[in-house]
């Protein structure tokens, strides 16, 4: 018997805000919290799929939850958005972009700064790291657009963690098309600088590039 839409919608509600919680206070991913919420709600370790809520609706819960109980996310916004446009000035010949948490601005605990770079020579990005006393951690994640992977690398930029995915400059084209319920998924420094500036938190910049870090800048550990 088909679960009538009103109930079908207050269970995916239900799971969208425990989904947050696990976002918020455990560190989990967006698809590793809707799938354990998802069975805790429903009681069953395979829930049908339209019984699943979608990610607009767990950045909605998240926002939410954070707002209500965490007194530290507008500055953790404000100081990781900071953090990611001074490394985005230092990464512009690599044509960063920002997405994900920070660029939305729901930001948990956990949640890194995550860059996409789009450069044709992805060993150059480790390099320029290297160069400047950046120690990063290599691993792969989903591709944006399909079921490949790409390398990512992760790091602390100004105590801050950060996620560095690079892309081809090709995927670039598709990437800019992609956007959700709060807008673009994505957006240059540029964007980003607006982006802050809308909320009255944009950095002070001499428009320049940002030197390179003077001193070393702690690595990611597990």
């Amino acid at each position: 018997m088909p679960v009538p839409s009103s109930s079908l919608e207050s269970i995916r509600r239900e799971i969208a805000g425990l989904a947050a919680r696990l976002v918020a206070d455990g560190g989990l991913d967006y698809g590793a919290a809707k799938r354990k919420a998802a069975r805790e709600v429903t009681g069953r370790n395979r829930p049908p799929a339209s019984s699943l809520p979608d990610n607009e609706a767990i950045d909605e819960a998240l926002a939410e939850h954070l707002a209500l109980f965490d007194e530290q996310h507008e500055s953790r916004v404000q100081r990781r958005r900071e953090a990611a446009a001074s490394l985005m000035q230092w990464l512009q010949p690599f044509d960063p972009y920002l997405t994900g948490a920070v660029w939305k601005g729901i930001v948990a605990e956990h949640a890194p700064i995550h860059l996409q770079v789009f450069h044709d020579n992805s060993k150059e990005v480790g390099i320029a790291l290297l160069d400047h006393h950046v120690d990063y951690e290599a691993t792969t994640m989903a591709h944006l657009r399909d079921a490949s992977e790409v390398e990512t690398l992760a790091f602390y930029w100004h105590d801050e963690p950060v996620l560095l995915s690079l892309y081809l400059r090709d995927d670039l084209r598709g990437a800019l098309r992609a956007s959700g319920a709060r807008g673009a998924d994505r957006g240059n420094l540029q964007a980003l600088l607006a982006r802050m500036a809308q909320a009255g938190t944009g950095p002070e910049t001499d428009g320049g590039q940002e030197a390179a870090p003077e001193r070393p800048v702690r690595g990611m550990r597990s």
